[in-house]
């Protein structure tokens, strides 16, 4: 595409610190269960992006196809995961967990077809609001952990830790659907963001401090985008995001470490749960893992 005045795209994604490379530690074959979809607060396919341009009066050849297509080639990715996933895992008369995050989107939308197509009954056990709403919105059953899980689809928000981890850790099967950029051998190997810590918001700064004094590194309180103020949980806490220095050589210490401390709720780190990973690939494949 030759373009004489180029045209600039860009997303009104506000939200994209929610994507956080958790799946790195779902690699484990000492799993429990559970389905993770990709990322429910980051806004889903190019139809659903809010657009906009400008124009440049200079010349630039091909700037479209350099920049604008590689959003759509993530999104391809995610949903050709969460379309195996699905279509491997889910059978009749089952519980389904509901992750959160962008990629899950993909997954209820090829779950309500596959309920209209082949007359699936099942029931479906949110992890978050957003979640709640993307199984109302797609007349599928809602349902709650009174009724065990036997899938979780899964994708990891960072705001939403908590209502997941409960929900992962009651299904009979943890599985975890992502997109090629979250393939790593080890969490934090590609992931600079932090780990998301879901903190009362009465000790936000003291567990902040004490998060610096064990294990070095930054705490920070996590800021709202689209409004003012911290971001707040579903559970109405807040969330630190702990940025560490180097990557620690035992994730499991860490975890333990940061539950000890008093006002932390819980911990984004899903360590050895994971049965199965799902990473849709560049080429349109999928790669299984587990």
């Amino acid at each position: 595409m030759h373009l004489t005045h180029p045209v600039y795209w860009s997303t009104q994604d506000n939200r994209k610190h929610t994507e956080f490379n958790f799946s790195h530690m779902f690699f484990s074959n000492n799993v429990r269960v559970a389905f993770v979809l990709g990322h429910f607060r980051s806004i889903i396919s190019a139809s659903r992006f809010n657009l906009k341009y400008r124009c440049c009066s200079w010349h630039r050849p091909h700037f479209f196809s350099r920049t604008f297509c590689k959003i759509p080639m993530a999104e391809s990715a995610k949903k050709a995961a969460a379309i195996a996933a699905v279509n491997n895992h889910v059978k009749n008369k089952q519980v389904v967990g509901i992750g959160s995050g962008s990629t899950i989107v993909y997954a209820v939308e090829c779950l309500a077809e596959r309920v209209k197509k082949e007359n699936l009954c099942l029931q479906c056990v949110p992890t978050s609001f957003q979640a709640r709403q993307l199984i109302i919105n797609n007349n599928l059953n809602l349902s709650d952990l009174e009724k065990t899980p036997c899938l979780l689809f899964y994708t990891l928000t960072l705001g939403c830790l908590t209502q997941e981890k409960i929900v992962a850790y009651n299904a009979e099967t943890f599985i975890v659907i992502a997109d090629y950029r979250k393939d790593s051998k080890q969490l934090g190997e590609k992931w600079k963001k932090g780990v998301p810590i879901e903190v009362i918001a009465m000790a936000y700064k003291p567990v902040m401090k004490k998060i610096e004094s064990l294990l070095g590194g930054q705490a920070v309180l996590r800021m709202a985008q689209a409004k003012a103020g911290p971001v707040v949980t579903d559970n109405g806490n807040l969330i630190v995001d702990w940025k560490f220095d180097k990557v620690p050589s035992s994730w499991q210490d860490v975890n333990q470490a940061l539950m000890m401390i008093p006002g932390v709720v819980d911990t984004g780190l899903f360590i050895k749960m994971a049965k199965k990973v799902y990473f849709g690939m560049e080429d349109g494949s999928v790669s299984e893992r587990g």
